[in-house]
Order: C-alpha cells, then structure tokens, then sequence
C-alpha cells in the first residue's frame, strides 16, 4: 500500500496491552523495514491498542484517525486451535464488530481489508465456493467458528454499503523460495514429530488419509495475492480464496513431508562431519528465528536427538485410526470461482479452492 501511494501514511496498531513484548517485537520489525525501504519506514507510525475494547484502546488517537484513515487492514486475530471460546470470541467476534464500527465513522474510508480464512467452512462436505459463507455447517473448533462468526458481521457491513474485501487465506507456511517462517504450528509440528524420532518414524495420521485434503499455501503467494488484489479497484466487494485448487490428500502429503524431513536432516548430517559452522550459527534454534529449508537439524527447534546421530536407513511408518479431532471431507474438487491459484511459487489469476 505505501509503495502504491508515496504519500500514504500508516498507523499500525499493536495489541500489546496484554503482552507487552509485542510492542519490542514490532519495533524491532519496523526497524529492519528501515534498513531495506527507509522512505516506506518513516510513513509508519506504531501506537499501542487492544481490538476487543470499542474504541481499540487508542484512547484520544481515535479522533485523528477518524479524519484521516482511508484505508483499514484487519488482521488481528487469535489462530490458536486450542483457544478458549471466550478469548476467540472477545477478539475474532468482538475485535472485528470493533473495526468495522470505526470504518464506519471514518469519512474518508476507501476501503476495509479483512482477512479472513477459508475454514469458516467449518465442516461442510462440498464445494464452498467465495460467495458462500452461511451453510448450516459445523465447525471442528472455536477458530473456525469464531471467524465464521466474524465474517457473518464483515457480510453485514458490505450490504449496508460499506466498502470490504474480503480474503480467505488456508493454511498458510513459510515462503516458497526459502523455506523461512515465524512459526513453528501446524504443519511444522509434523516435522519436528518426525525428527524427534531416530531409525523408524512413526506418524499418526488424523482421519482417511486418502480423503482428507491438506491445503498449504506459502506466505509469499498470499502477501503477493493479497498486495495485487488489494489495490483492484474493483476488487472491492469481493472475496478471494487464497488457496491450493489441487491439494495433496494426506497420504501424499505426510509421507512428502516426513521423507523431506528425514532426507534433508540426513543430508545436513553428512555436510557437518567436514565443516565447521560459526558459533553463531550453532545455537539451537531460538524462538522466533526464521526457519530455513536449508537448516540442520539441530537448528530445528523441538529436535532433540543428538547431533551425531545418523539418519542413514530411517524409515517411515504410518499409523491409520480414526478421530474424533478432525472430520475426513470428501476428495472431490473445492473450486472458487474469482480466486488465485499457487503453482511452483508463482501467481496466476485462476481458481480459488477450500
């Protein structure tokens, strides 16, 4: 957006009244954006605020920002699967009806971007495409039900006239080209699973692994999708599935990550018996280091085996059951119809899938 509009501004909201390392962290963040765009940098002003209280916690600032916003970008959300209902509820639902009530108090806005998700499909076995959104579907927990419940009062906003577009990320991983990423959930748990065990690995599999579908997306597809569409004039009213139209069933996709996983701590294995790596580089993984696919396997955080340890001649082995923790959905296509499809890094106007 700045790059777009030399003469944008943006004030960036920082939920840090509960955790106040927030506050360091974007900091440290605007810091490092300095040094690569100094001219984007000095537009950028951080102020502290929390999104489930009505007035965002700015307190004074809310008046200058009702005069002077044009744009919105709502990204703050709770993504923890395990979360408790009320804290999803007082920042998905709550934080969200909060956003929208200052977009409508703003006399210049243009436009709110919400980011969603595409599983405010919740359970529904069929295709889900971009207009859909009420379904009478189930959900397998409070994050899905809680932006489902968001997106509900994101679609009332836009019938009443307020100018949204909306996006539905799926599962989103590090980036396509470096393998680097800022967390280490989903499916990274996988792969410190498997790298935790030496010789046999052995990996549960969550429901029919020849139906149910895992639909990943690398960071850099959805920043660029997001970046491209966000300033199509009329993308506006619109919603986008930022999604894989041809996931890998989970099968296919545990059997790729965990042989990756195993290959590439092997690999690495051998490359150290005849280097020597700088002290720096043999810290063991703090948190919050990028990820990088090239990493040993003692950068790996969660990867406790030893650092000799060979990985010649592992093997894998999956172990099938049922579930309570996930619903299996039918294998059959889920294609949007005004999405972007990803394929080997790159964008592409195309079909948008859940």
């Amino acid at each position: 957006m700045l790059e777009r509009d030399p003469a944008s501004r943006a004030t960036c909201l920082v939920q840090c009244l509960v955790q106040r390392k927030y506050a360091q962290a974007a900091a440290a963040r605007l810091e490092l954006i300095g040094l690569a765009s100094p001219a984007v940098a000095d537009r950028i002003r951080l102020v502290e605020g929390d999104v489930s209280r009505a007035d965002l916690g700015l307190g004074g600032k809310i008046e200058e920002l009702l005069e002077s916003t044009s744009e919105i970008w709502h990204l703050a959300a709770v993504y923890d699967l395990s979360v408790a209902r009320d804290a999803a509820l007082r920042v998905n639902v709550e934080g969200t009806q909060n956003v929208l009530e200052l977009a409508r108090h703003c006399s210049g806005l243009e436009r709110l971007q919400y980011v969603s998700t595409c599983y405010v499909s919740g359970r529904y076995a069929g295709i889900f495409r971009e207009e859909d959104l009420e379904k009478g579907q189930a959900f397998n927990n409070p994050y899905e039900e809680t932006k489902y419940l968001a997106e509900l009062s994101v679609r009332a906003a836009m019938g009443e006239g307020l100018p949204v577009t909306v996006y539905r990320p799926s599962i989103v991983v590090g980036d396509s080209r470096t393998g680097e990423t800022q967390k280490y959930d989903g499916p990274y748990v996988i792969i410190r699973w498997v790298l935790r065990q030496p010789g046999t690995a052995l990996v549960p599999v969550v429901g029919d692994p020849d139906a149910t579908r895992v639909n990943l997306v690398p960071r850099d597809f959805v920043i660029d999708a997001i970046s491209h569409l966000s300033g199509l004039p009329h993308s506006v009213g619109r919603t986008y599935q930022l999604a894989d139209p041809q996931p890998p069933n989970r099968e296919r996709y545990g059997k790729a990550t965990a042989a990756h996983a195993l290959a590439t701590a092997g690999r690495e294995m051998g490359d150290r018996q005849g280097a020597r790596r700088a002290p720096a580089d043999r810290d063991p993984g703090r948190r919050g280091r990028l990820l990088r696919a090239s990493d040993p396997l003692h950068h790996v955080p969660g990867a406790d085996r030893p650092r000799g340890e060979r990985t010649s001649g592992s093997r894998l082995r999956f172990l099938r059951g049922p579930s309570r923790s996930l619903r299996a959905r039918p294998s059959g296509s889920r294609r949007g119809r005004h999405g972007l499809t990803y394929s080997g890094g790159q964008t592409s106007s195309g079909i948008g899938a859940c």
